[in-house]
């Protein structure tokens, strides 16, 4: 009953039609979408064909498809309910009295149809699609009804006409989310509400958004097509041509704040987000990078550090300087190294960096003479470069790759038990597969020379040196059994010659 007496109080108002219904579900029209106005003498007058958007048509609903209105708001409590408060709102903005002009809204396909008396001062004056639509009709004959159908949202249609009503609109749109928004902006656009659009942008460009509401502004202010009037609201996601430039001198600071930082944990925390972008933004193929030389100008950076460190190491009085302190800036250029060796490998911009460190013979002697408890994070690089040689990630040719290992192969032997004991990101397995690999890519006589040397050592050292026995096996069998092989069914080819009679 309580709902029965809202719908009589709203059809008495003049909120509602008493004879409109809402449908469900109906045939979409075949005839183009129009606006239709019926004069008061109830003859149709002129279509208006070609208006900007919303076009409106006066759909007919066959009888055993339509509901009554009451049916309807008792089948569905949350779409009245919505209709109410929208109708209460209007009620509370109307200072006009009663409407001069019937409005029909009606939905896609005819989905909903509602009607509700509106003032025509108030079109004209907030809407330029009406006073395009209503220009030479207040002379002589007063339009009495007007239908704007293929409606996306009634709801959010009725909602924007009620606005046109509200003195504060901003203040109003306040209590709306970004959705809502964005919804009231393209009716108003539609029906060209100067006022309503001017509002929506202003609420959205105040307004915070969640990264799933920033793809929608983004994408409907783009089919919109409102030109200056988004462009202050896209600001927060758009950037000026001159920034985009500026992307590598961007990155360029972001790691090196990153290398200097004081504060350990932020150091990795910042370290692993800036690492992120770099991913995000090579599998995105995004605008923004940082060049090759910038990068390798922070390797040569970390080489010099590393190397006046070591320097001041090996040098130092041990009653006047804290070798603590040094041992510790060691660590972490090495670690700020290793960082950025990842990134040119991700990069696949690595393999000059296979040459540069191959090339660092004074650093490879002054770390020889340190204790390996605190030398142990440059061995790591080492490590770190057999690995990507292994899986293929980095290409060199065969000198730079021996020489790599002629450097600091021996190094990295005398590291390796304090490598992969005191550290749990180092994967002892993964560095001897790497190594092995990296072995096995070397001319034969190349790969006897490092593996036999190795066995040697394997046999004094043990679980404390790496267990390259499968590159040992393989370099084996290259070097005797399937060359042995090959000897073997050499010695065994016959060749006949024999003439043929013409």
């Amino acid at each position: 009953m309580a709902s029965e007496r809202e719908v009589s109080r709203m059809i008495k108002q003049g909120f509602l039609s008493s004879d409109p219904t809402l449908s469900f579900n109906l045939p979409s029209s075949t005839t183009p979408p129009r606006m239709k106005m019926v004069s008061n003498n109830g003859r149709s007058d002129r279509s208006l064909n070609n208006l900007s958007p919303p076009y409106t048509t006066t759909p007919v609903y066959p009888e055993n498809q339509t509901q009554t209105l009451f049916q309807i708001m008792s089948e569905e409590p949350n779409h009245q309910s919505k209709i109410s408060k929208i109708m209460k709102e209007f009620e509370d903005l109307n200072c006009y009295g009663r409407g001069d002009v019937r409005l029909t809204v009606i939905g896609k396909d005819g989905h909903a149809q509602i009607s509700m008396d509106v003032h025509k001062r108030v079109l004209l004056e907030k809407s330029g699609f009406f006073r395009d639509s209503l220009k030479g009709r207040d002379q002589g004959e007063v339009v009495q009804s007007v239908e704007i159908s293929d409606c996306d949202d009634v709801e959010v249609y009725l909602e924007t006409l009620v606005l046109m009503y509200s003195h504060d609109l901003k203040r109003r749109l306040m209590d709306e989310d970004v959705t809502k928004v964005l919804a009231f902006l393209k009716v108003s656009a539609d029906i060209m509400f100067e006022t309503g659009i001017v509002s929506c942008l202003e609420c959205l460009e105040a307004m915070p958004w969640s990264e799933d509401e920033e793809e929608k502004v983004v994408t409907q202010l783009g089919q919109l097509q409102l030109c200056d009037l988004a462009a202050e609201v896209l600001q927060r996601v758009s950037s000026e041509p001159s920034t985009s430039t500026r992307a590598n001198d961007i990155f360029l600071r972001l790691l090196s704040g990153v290398m200097q930082a004081k504060d350990d944990k932020a150091r990795r925390e910042m370290r692993t987000l800036i690492s992120r972008f770099f991913r995000e933004n090579s599998s995105d193929h995004g605008r923004l990078d940082v060049s090759k030389d910038s990068l390798y100008s922070l390797c040569y950076r970390c080489l010099s550090s590393l190397t006046l460190c070591l320097s001041e190491v090996t040098g130092i009085d041990d009653c006047r300087v804290d070798r603590g302190v040094l041992m510790a800036q060691v660590a972490q250029e090495a670690e700020n190294m290793r960082w950025i060796v990842d990134i040119l490998i991700d990069r696949k911009i690595g393999d000059e960096f296979v040459k540069l460190w191959a090339d660092q013979k004074e650093l490879a002697l002054l770390h020889s003479r340190i204790p390996t408890m605190y030398r142990h994070e440059i061995s790591k690089i080492t490590a770190q470069l057999c690995i990507a040689i292994g899986r293929g990630h980095i290409l060199v040719p065969k000198e730079c790759r021996f020489s790599l290992l002629s450097t600091w192969l021996e190094a990295l032997y005398e590291d390796f038990a304090w490598m992969t004991r005191s550290c749990r990101s180092v994967d002892k397995k993964l560095v001897e597969d790497g190594l092995s690999q990296t072995i096995l890519t070397l001319p034969l006589l190349q790969q006897q020379t490092i593996l036999l040397t190795w066995f040697d050592r394997f046999l004094s050292k043990g679980d404390d040196c790496p267990n390259i026995q499968k590159a040992f096996e393989v370099w084996w069998r290259r070097a005797f059994i399937r060359q042995h092989a090959a000897e073997q069914d050499n010695s065994h080819l016959q060749i006949t010659v024999c003439d043929h009679p013409n």
